[in-house]
């Protein structure tokens, strides 16, 4: 990509008359992954650092909890059992709350409800360090998980729009990866807090360290603006008094695309359910491996993610959406049978980490730029969050089913038939979806 000289308007994606945005779907990204970002605007570059920043602690938040089940259970005497819904609940008011959020980035702006779920997800996790019992916990961390899920769409709805067209794919896939940073962050608090103080009060503290987000709405509500894609659009309705409606997404028009999109969300969150959560258990409990308690097993993952994640950004706009789905899919079933069919040492399942990291969270990178390039800008948010959270109530069901289905197959066998059913479903969906590389917002 030659290097130019730009204007703040000419660095908005999406915007008309943007430097590069030639609207051809197959025109080739830059050669350079990060030569997008030298050309961003202002405007671009703000926004794409308040939703890094943003993803990165709404991941912090979200895994405290895995680090401290243990020290719950030793503490309040709840089962595992007890846990695990927890944890269920948390996904499924996610899914409600990445659906609303969707709908509310349509009505009153993207900015605005990144700033309403940042908040929110903060308050909330702080409030699970003041929980006294069980009830107090599960009642806190479901309205946080609330938060979280209404943060990844007002963000990918954000940072998709701001990006222009032949590197929305790189820049939604690096503000995606700032979970990988949150993930290793809040396994750091975790090492240095309950090296430091007794169990009983570290947990607290690290839930407490959670209300830190909140500051990040002060930057946002000063420094991040709408994109103009949206302000454009907002303008016509206003004009026309068109108010968008959420049900436009079920239209004739956009039934079958909505349909087909949020499938594709279901096989990867599905799949990506299906190995993590299952997975630990089985290699301990039928392969008796101890590798996966170690902190050497968890870093290996958290850099085969974070490297996952940075590869399929770039990846989504040198090869196309649609192959870069099915590459990493295809890598995610690899990983699967691997785990559950071949003979394993502790060596070498150190080392799976790092693939399993990479296939299973990397997948993820393309997601929001395609989901952004499927639907018009009056109802952007709506079908994203619709989607992507469809995807995530459905496919944190699996983990219950594959423990349903355990009992007659058993546990190894039943990951592998639902990993691959899921990325299979994924693989269906994105061929029959249209290529959206280089697509122009308005066009969409």
């Amino acid at each position: 990509m030659d290097s130019k000289t730009l204007t703040a308007s000419a660095g908005e994606a999406g915007h008309p008359g943007a430097i590069g945005d030639t609207g051809d779907i197959g025109e080739p990204a830059g050669t350079q992954p990060l030569s997008w970002y030298a050309e961003a605007g202002p405007r671009a570059r703000r926004a794409f650092w308040s939703c890094k920043v943003g993803y990165m602690l709404d991941g912090m938040d979200t895994q405290m909890l895995s680090f401290v089940i243990p020290t719950l259970v030793a503490t309040w005497g709840i089962s595992l059992g007890d846990a695990g819904f927890i944890g269920t609940m948390t996904l499924l008011s996610s899914a409600l709350g990445g659906w609303i959020a969707g709908i509310l980035s349509d009505r009153i702006g993207r900015v605005r409800t990144l700033q309403l779920t940042v908040l929110w997800f903060a308050v909330f996790t702080g409030l699970c360090g003041l929980a006294q019992n069980y009830g107090q916990l599960l009642a806190a961390r479901s309205l946080m998980g609330f938060g979280f899920g209404g943060e990844w769409t007002a963000g990918a709805v954000l940072i998709g729009e701001v990006i222009r067209a032949r590197d929305r794919g790189k820049a939604v896939g690096l503000v995606q990866s700032g979970w990988a940073i949150g993930w290793g962050l809040a396994a750091l608090l975790y090492a240095v807090l309950f090296s430091v103080m007794a169990p009983e009060i570290a947990w607290r503290a690290l839930f407490l360290i959670g209300l830190v987000p909140a500051l990040l709405v002060l930057v946002i509500r000063q420094y991040v603006k709408e994109p103009e894609v949206f302000e454009h659009a907002k303008a016509a309705q206003k004009d026309a008094q068109d108010t968008p409606r959420f049900t436009e997404i079920f239209s004739p028009k956009l039934l079958s695309t909505t349909l087909r999109a949020a499938l594709l969300t279901t096989g990867a969150q599905g799949g990506y359910y299906a190995i993590t959560t299952w997975l630990p258990t089985f290699l301990k409990t039928e392969r008796h491996l101890t590798v996966m308690g170690t902190g050497g097993y968890l870093a290996m993952i958290i850099v085969g993610s974070y490297v996952g994640y940075l590869s399929s950004a770039w990846l989504t706009d040198r090869l196309g959406r649609k192959p870069n789905f099915i590459l990493f899919a295809v890598g995610s079933m690899a990983i699967a049978f691997a785990y559950t069919s071949l003979p394993l040492t502790n060596g070498s399942m150190l080392w799976l980490g790092f693939p399993l990291g990479f296939f299973a969270s990397g997948i993820f990178s393309g997601m929001g730029a395609f989901l952004t390039e499927l639907f018009p800008t009056r109802v952007r948010g709506s079908g994203q969050g619709f989607c992507y959270n469809v995807g995530r109530a459905i496919g944190a069901l699996f983990p219950v089913l594959i423990g349903a289905l355990s009992k007659q197959f058993g546990l190894g066998p039943s990951i592998g038939m639902f990993a691959v059913a899921a990325y299979g479903v994924l693989i269906v969906a994105a061929l029959t979806l249209p290529e959206t590389r280089g697509r122009e917002l308005e066009s969409a």
